[in-house]
């Protein structure tokens, strides 16, 4: 009798280390937290709010009335495009492991991407589901081209500017995206020669030490050099500097800049990938500096002028969101209080008197609000990401402590970055714009653009008489 007592003894043990192995090898996986999925999800959807309807409704308003439509269906046909573009091929060439500025083919189509799929955070042992990963840098993707549809309003051929948002998109946002944001992750610097390795496969601009929270390179920067390139190769709209071309509603305009900055809370706050403590600094961050910015141009604007203007205000708050968005997760309150007090009157001049002297046709002025700020926010967060100035410095994920902290070398990677992009899509937007006009021409004809290129275009108009 003794024999099948002890059998069954050993059975039970057995079957008792198999789960309790089975419980340490489930506790070693991560597994996505469903609060930090929800906030995602949430974070994707303000982020889309941000271009459909957010930005189509602040550069709509800001044209004459014959072309309102004309920008709306621009920006909802570019953010409908890159989300394409991006699920066949962007997402692989952006955050997958290649070179230091691309990305390879492995998950194109999202190949291999599936529910439990998982991509990692800025926690070690955190992770989300990739597939809300992949979305909401979707949204970024989507943003970035429309943002500059401004700079060429009123003047481009609709063909013209689908075409060389692929070429853009293709060549500029995926790359620079990379080359700032893509890296191994936190849980792969287990130690230095592991995180020697690590780092050896990131982004160019990674390896260098920028920092970039939300989008201040790979966004702003960025697209604003394309812009602003397209306002010179596009040539000055007909009429431009005899006519008035005044906004034709500003109704409109504050609406979408309203839009702007309730969606700017995904797109900065979201940028933590976790419902964490930083993910409120990025959120604090974004509405003191937007709210700064926008007094700190409303009221220099009305010491110049004599009134204060509601485009002022709303150029303002963007202004403030442009340069808080580098920095929203590595400074602190007092920090982005500076950069939105600094950012407003900085892009102030940015849309005046720099404006005149690159004598460009920048019909919205993307580059002196969203080049101005994107440098300037990236500068700054260099200085303000300090933890002596109030930032939280960055993170050593070898030594798992915030790393000893150099503003000189910290602005300097900064610089790299700004450089890096300035340059990269600069030569891009060059070629882009050269190729597309060779093809198909960038300009509607004259008699086409006087008369407005809702019809001329679309056959349609934004209201009717």
């Amino acid at each position: 009798m003794k024999k099948p007592i002890t059998s069954l003894f050993v059975m039970a043990a057995a079957i008792f280390l198999v789960c309790l192995a089975g419980n340490v090898f489930a506790a070693d996986v991560p597994v996505p937290n469903k609060g930090d999925t929800s906030w995602m999800i949430v974070a994707t959807v303000l982020v889309s709010l941000m271009t459909i309807p957010g930005l189509a409704l602040f550069y709509g308003g800001l044209v004459r009335t014959k072309n309102m439509l004309s920008l709306l269906m621009q920006v909802f046909t570019v953010f409908s495009l890159c989300m394409v573009l991006w699920v066949v091929y962007g997402y692989s060439l952006a955050f997958t492991e290649g070179n230091a500025f691309f990305g390879g083919l492995s998950k194109i189509f999202l190949n291999g991407i599936t529910i439990d799929s998982v991509a990692a955070t800025f926690s070690k042992g955190v992770v989300i589901p990739e597939l809300i990963y992949v979305f909401f840098q979707a949204t970024f993707a989507a943003i970035t081209p429309a943002l500059i549809l401004g700079a060429f309003a009123e003047r481009m051929k609709f063909s013209a500017v689908l075409a060389f948002i692929v070429l853009w998109f293709t060549f500029a946002y995926l790359p620079v995206a990379h080359m700032v944001w893509y890296w191994a992750g936190p849980d792969a610097y287990t130690d230095a020669e592991a995180g020697v390795k690590a780092a050896a496969t990131a982004g160019f601009l990674f390896q260098k030490g920028a920092i970039d929270f939300a989008g201040g390179t790979v966004v702003h920067i960025n697209a604003a050099i394309a812009g602003l390139i397209g306002a010179f190769m596009a040539g000055k709209r007909v009429g431009y500097g005899k006519e008035s071309m005044a906004p034709h509603s500003l109704t409109m305009t504050m609406i979408g800049a309203s839009l702007l900055w309730v969606g700017w809370f995904g797109f900065n706050a979201g940028s933590n990938l976790e419902a964490t403590g930083l993910a409120a600094l990025a959120f604090g961050n974004t509405m003191t500096a937007t709210a700064a910015a926008a007094l700190s141009w409303l009221f220099l604007e009305w010491g110049i002028k004599g009134k204060p203007s509601m485009l002022g205000a709303a150029s303002g708050a963007v202004a403030g969101l442009v340069a808080i968005t580098p920095a929203c997760g590595f400074v602190g309150i007092g920090g982005a209080l500076v950069i939105g007090l600094l950012a407003g009157a900085l892009c102030l001049w940015g849309v005046n008197g720099l404006k005149r002297l690159l004598g460009a046709d920048d019909a919205l002025d993307v580059f002196g609000v969203h080049g101005v700020g994107g440098i300037f926010g990236a500068l700054m967060t260099g200085i303000f990401a300090n933890p002596a100035l109030g930032g939280v410095g960055v993170y050593d994920y070898v030594a798992n402590a915030v790393a000893p902290y150099s503003t000189s070398a910290q602005v300097t990677s900064q610089l790299w970055a700004i450089g890096t992009t300035i340059v990269w899509s600069g030569i891009v937007s060059v070629i882009a714009y050269k190729v597309v006009d060779m093809v198909i021409g960038l300009r509607v004809t004259e008699e086409e653009e006087r008369e407005g290129l809702d019809t001329a275009s679309h056959g349609e108009s934004a209201y009717k008489y």
